[in-house]
């Protein structure tokens, strides 16, 4: 499920949860939250990056370590074995 996040409208009239950026777990049918889980307050959802995985070094080697192999294709039919 993707993580949201959102903020009080108002800083004046918000708690201590809402004033700063929190994050919510939803489903993608749900709808966007309203009001504050514990004060009340007008919540805007903040647009945020996704995480879409981590930097492609992190990958090969998490790749590496569970045994994968890396090829890389030097020619016509021919391939090189990175790890």
């Amino acid at each position: 499920m993707p993580i949201y996040e959102y903020q009080a409208k108002s800083a004046e009239k918000s708690c201590e949860y809402c004033s700063e950026v929190f994050e919510q777990i939803q489903k993608m049918s749900d709808p966007p939250l309203g009001m504050c889980p514990k004060c009340g307050a007008q919540l805007v959802k903040l647009i945020s990056a996704p995480s879409v995985g981590h930097s492609a070094s992190g990958l090969d080697q998490r790749a590496k370590a569970a045994g994968f192999h890396k090829l890389q294709r030097l020619g016509k039919g021919e391939y090189e074995k990175k790890y």
